[in-house]
């Protein structure tokens, strides 16, 4: 299992604000319903953490009018022994 960052966007509008706000918190999904939100801060986005098995699994977990817009990020930690992981992703 892998943990991803979820990120969806929404329009700044206030009503699209209010659409994507409620959309979350009427999912049900534990996921949604506590959501970082960027709105008060010009930042017009939901943030969320998911550890499941991959990207499109991730992706699931938000509302459909909301899956366009949806960045998924997966996350990982390194160690100082695996930093040699790391070389080959950037062509060293």
């Amino acid at each position: 299992m892998s943990r991803y960052l979820i990120e969806v966007e929404h329009k700044a509008d206030k009503w699209s604000c209010d659409q994507a706000i409620e959309a979350f918190l009427n999912s049900g999904s534990h996921f949604l319903t506590h959501a970082d939100w960027g709105c008060m801060d010009g930042e017009h986005k939901a943030w969320f953490f998911l550890d499941v098995g991959s990207k499109e699994e991730a992706k699931r977990i938000v509302p459909p009018a909301f899956r366009p817009s949806t960045r998924v990020i997966e996350l990982t930690k390194f160690s100082i022994n695996k930093v040699d992981e790391l070389k080959p992703l950037h062509g060293a």
